[in-house]
């Protein structure tokens, strides 16, 4: 059994099943890029830059519904190799979890002694902490942590720099 293809027929096949599709594909496309632009408007807004190659981004920031007055802020800090942040505080209202997502962070609170942080690695800080380091302990690759703010809804300033 021999399957001819005719010109005609090939080319309602391929618009119907390939164009088609392709029109589907770039409707979802579509969707989907206007569904990151919403998104990833506020992170765009919300980043700051707190020292050279140091870079923080409010990527949530959410209104507790059963404490109020108090939010939940997740903050990425991103450190370019080298960087770091000057010595600062947190709000005093300010509980703060934080994870290493990429790389290596040196760390020191308070009069704790400086440790180095690497992937997959947390620590925590409690209301009127003294951060004195927090810098990429790499000079070659970039370091990225995610902070987890429990804060007064009111402290807008997340990181306050020493004077």
């Amino acid at each position: 059994m021999k399957i001819v293809v005719t010109g005609g027929q090939a080319t309602r096949y391929v618009a119907r099943h390939f164009i088609a599709g392709q029109t589907r594909f770039a409707g979802w496309l579509r969707v989907l890029l206007a569904t990151a632009v919403v998104l990833f408007a506020p992170i765009v807004a919300a980043q700051d830059t707190i020292a050279p190659g140091a870079k923080v981004s409010v990527v949530s920031d959410h209104e507790l519904p059963n404490v109020p007055g108090k939010s939940m802020r997740a903050v990425l800090v991103e450190y370019a190799p080298g960087a770091g942040s000057p010595s600062h505080r947190h709000p005093i209202s300010a509980f703060i979890y934080a994870r290493v997502l990429e790389g290596a962070i040196r760390s020191k609170v308070n009069d704790g002694p400086e440790r180095t942080y690497q992937t997959g690695e947390s620590w925590t800080e409690k209301p009127g902490d003294h951060h004195q380091v927090s810098k990429n302990a790499s000079t070659t690759e970039p370091a990225k942590l995610l902070a987890i703010f429990v804060v007064d809804t009111s402290d807008r300033q997340i990181v306050i720099p020493d004077k």
